[in-house]
């Protein structure tokens, strides 16, 4: 992972359909872009985190978000989704669904869906 020590003009433009407009201070650095990531807390600034296409080498940023670039892997994010999970709400969200159904694997399957759903809503 790579930080830069000071924040970076970043701006980012998503449009349905249409390929998104990525640029670091000004340099259109969409074509090296996999996924990004904004994130913004109560207490501190913007942070953007750009996740590069794998081989890609070479992006120079300045400007006023912190930005981080990072390999398109998402492993890490899985990782960091799962360990965030606490086990006894995700315990009392699986036997409290309602899609239970008393077959071999339900509770597998419950914890899966609540998983699924917790994801798609973060």
């Amino acid at each position: 992972m790579s930080v830069f020590d000071e924040p970076r003009r970043v701006r980012v433009a998503a449009r349905s359909g249409q390929t998104a407009v990525v640029e670091v201070d000004g340099q259109d650095v969409a074509a090296a872009v996999e996924a990004y990531r904004i994130t913004q807390t109560v207490d501190e600034g913007p942070e953007v985190t750009l996740y590069l296409s794998a081989g890609w080498e070479g992006m120079g940023f300045d400007g006023l978000a912190e930005v981080m670039a990072e390999p398109a892997d998402l492993r890490h994010v899985v990782i960091g989704f799962l360990d965030a999970v606490e086990w006894q709400k995700l315990d009392q969200a699986v036997l409290n669904r309602d899609d239970l159904d008393g077959q071999p694997g339900e509770l597998t399957r419950g914890v899966l869906a609540q998983l699924r759903e917790w994801a798609a809503s973060a």
